[in-house]
Formats: C-alpha cells, structure tokens, sequence
C-alpha cells in the first residue's frame, strides 16, 4: 500500500509509524500518496566512472578522485569528495586542480565502465524489457505492468534493484519516480547518492513553478535568455505570460513549454535508441599545428573507433573530422559517401586527407574523429569488382585484432602510429616476465 512506508535500503514496507526498517534498520523510510501507482524512472549512477575506481581500489574510498585528462583536458566525473571542494564534470582540469589539489586524477577507463555499465543495464533488463539508455550510466525504465511479474509495485522492485546493484556490482545508483521521463529525471537528481525520490501528478505544477526554466528539456543559456526577454525566468512564468505573447516568441515550442511547466510529458520509454554516429576525440597537453604531429593521433582514434564499430556491430558509411583550435572554435569536415566498413585503415584514408587540408599552420587543441551513417556490420567491408581491396583489408584488420585479443593490445602496432621522431628512435628490447631485459 502506498501508506505504508518503503525502506529504499532493502525495499520492505514497514508499519506506518515506524521508525526504521525492521528488516534493515535503516532510516531511510519513503512515503508518497502516488507511490504505488506510478511506473516510469530514471536510474542514474552515482559518480559513476570514480565509484568504479573506488570499488577497484579502496585505498581511494576517502580521497577526492577526479576522473579526467590531463591538464588541458576537462573533468569527466568527480566523486562526491571532490564535488564538496567545487569540482564537477566538464570543468577545466587546471580550474579543477585548483579547487581541488589534493585530488587523485585517473584517466578514464572507457572498456572497464562499458563493461561495468552492460551489467548493470542486465540487471534493469531483468526489470523490464522497457528500458531506454540515456548514456553509459543511466537509463529511463517503463515498469507498467509489472506488478504480478516481481510480485510487488514498481517501487519496492525498484528499491530492490538499487540494492542488488549496490551488493553484486558494488556502486551506488540513485532512483527517481514520476509519472512520466521528464518528472522521474528530475526526482532521480535529489538526494544523491543514493537517492530514491518521487514526483506524483498531482504535486508536479506546484513543485516545478519555483524552479529555473533551465530544469526544462532542451532549455540552454541561449533559450534562457530569450524566455528572460518575455518575462519568463521561472517555469511558474510560463502561465503567467499571454499564449498570443508566447508563441509569438517561442514558435512551435511554446506549446511543449506549457505542457512541461504543467508537468506533462507524453514521451514513451523507447527501448531501443538509434546510434547515429560512433567516435572518439582528445585534449593534447600542448597546441599541435603540423600535419605530421596530428597523423598519428589520427591513426590512433580511427583504429580506437574502428573497434567501437566492430563491438556495436554496426559499419560507417562516413566519417567526420573535428578540430578545435586554441581559441575553442570548432571547425568539422565530413566526408560522405563510403563503402560501408569496420576497418580503421578504410575510416583514416579519407580522413587523413580532411586533416592535411585543415593543417594550414592553425593550432589545434583537441583533434576528433567520428564515425556515421551506420548500417549494420553484415554490410562491412564486402567489396566488389571496383573495390577489390575490401576483403582484404579486413582479413589484415582481423588478423591483428585476433593478435591484440591473444596478446593484448600493444602486442600489434602500424607505424601510422608513430611521430616521426618515435619512428627515428631505435627499438628498444621488451623485458622478459621477470622484469629483465634481453
């Protein structure tokens, strides 16, 4: 019953009153009026990349961790120790380092956090086949219907699942209930870690009306500022402003405003989303300007990519250069048009030659290389009577992967991957597994 309190630690119900679980002990006991006849969430990792590395090494469970590149990169995640000093995602690692500067900095471990992600999305999976990823670490779950199946409401599943994540993989996620995605995405923010929350219908026009509008989707600083220049700086404000004034300024969007200002959002929970493009980019330490300094990085990221396409059976039919010179101005060049492939030899042709044309003495920061219009990898690299080298290609790319798969990754190494002055560098012996070199 929805009166009854719900211990998010264990998911019992306990008898109205009662101050903590008796099954747990734990005092954080839940109750809401819509409890029970709500059924879409958003799941959201706690910190999810650093609880990873804590969960690994437990020498870095009271430190502050920043998971980010170097310093002329951004931060990609930081733990709740290192938030309370200030630091959060997509901060300068300079600026971060000086709010900071006792932080542990590990470089992200995209294959470790895939793999730690696939098992957690199993287990939403054994929830509901209604599960819509958002990224790596969170996703939307429609559990309508669901009762007789887990034997109890949405709720206490969802509570149970939250432990079960917490006892078998070893991080935390935080929940939140609502009625529909934009209200449980919402919920799912408060009280982390380790948060359960949530937003019923009846509350949602009262509780968003005192919120900034830039809660709502798709409500950037730009869009802020023209909301700003109709009077409309809180969601409340929508209402307040004559409709005719409304879509005279909005447009076709006026509409999902009042909509989502009311708290209604008719979004599905879509269980599977379209991949439109797969890729990979990097922050140098220091500005790179000539062609020979960004090739093999080039090579690097294609081969990086290459991989991505081959473990989402998926086949580019494009690919797009980024490049971001010292002022962030962006510049990006795509070339269309492809035989479908999986080979990163067949992804960097074209776009070595994007980049020669874009080296033109400018000095780049970060240098990125995207993979798109996907097909599905049975189209991969099949050739024919004008593409003779297809077949053989990708037999050359699978002989080294399945070389990489036996001996790890560094076992195999093109020289595209090298600067000129690596290459220059006379060979040095590998040691042996006693650490000795030959």
């Amino acid at each position: 019953m929805s009166g009854a309190p719900l211990c998010r630690d264990c998911g019992e119900t306990v008898p109205p009153g009662t101050p903590r679980c008796r099954a747990c002990g734990s005092p954080r006991l839940l109750t809401h009026p819509e409890r029970d006849a709500l059924s879409i969430a958003h799941v959201d990792c706690d910190a999810f990349y650093a609880a990873v590395e804590k969960r690994d090494d437990p020498a870095l469970r009271d430190r502050p961790l920043i998971i980010g590149g170097g310093r002329r990169g951004v931060v990609a995640t930081a733990c709740y120790i290192a938030r309370i000093r200030g630091v959060h995602s997509a901060m300068p690692m300079y600026r971060a380092l000086e709010a900071c500067p006792d932080a542990v900095v590990l470089r992200p471990d995209m294959e470790k956090y895939a793999r730690v992600g696939r098992e957690v999305r199993a287990m939403m999976q054994d929830l509901t086949p209604l599960v819509e990823p958002v990224s790596i670490d969170e996703a939307f779950l429609d559990l309508s219907g669901t009762d007789r199946l887990h034997g109890a409401p949405p709720a206490v599943t969802l509570a149970r699942f939250a432990r079960r994540v917490e006892d078998e993989v070893g991080i935390t996620v935080s929940v939140g209930l609502a009625p529909n995605k934009f209200l449980a995405k919402i919920a799912s923010d408060f009280e982390k870690p380790r948060g359960f929350s949530i937003i019923g219908r009846a509350e949602a026009a009262a509780f968003l009306a005192g919120k900034p509008v830039r809660i709502l989707p798709g409500i950037g600083q730009a869009a802020a500022e023209r909301l700003a220049a109709l009077g409309i700086r809180q969601v409340g404000d929508i209402a307040r402003v004559a409709p005719e004034r409304l879509h005279a300024g909005l447009g076709r969007d006026a509409s999902r405003l009042l909509a989502l200002a009311r708290g209604e959002d008719p979004r599905r929970v879509q269980p599977v989303r379209e991949t439109k493009s797969i890729s990979g980019e990097t922050t140098f330490a220091e500005d790179l300007r000539g062609f020979s300094e960004l090739r093999p990085i080039l090579w690097q990221l294609c081969e990086k990519v290459a991989w991505r396409l081959k473990r989402a059976e998926f086949a580019a039919g494009s690919v797009t250069l980024k490049l971001k010179d010292r002022d962030f101005r962006l510049r990006t060049r795509t070339r269309s048009g492809l035989a479908p492939t999986q080979v990163a030899e067949r992804l960097f042709r074209p776009a070595e030659a994007l980049l020669r044309e874009a080296c033109d003495g400018t000095a780049y920061r970060l240098i990125g290389i995207g993979a798109g219009d996907l097909c599905g990898a049975a189209h991969a690299d099949r050739g024919d009577l004008a593409d003779v080298s297809a077949l053989r290609d990708a037999s050359r790319a699978a002989a080294i992967d399945a070389l990489r798969d036996r001996f790890g990754a560094a076992a195999v190494q093109r020289g595209l991957g090298f600067t000129p002055q690596e290459a220059e560098r006379p060979a040095r012996a590998k040691p042996d597994r006693t650490g000795r070199e030959p």
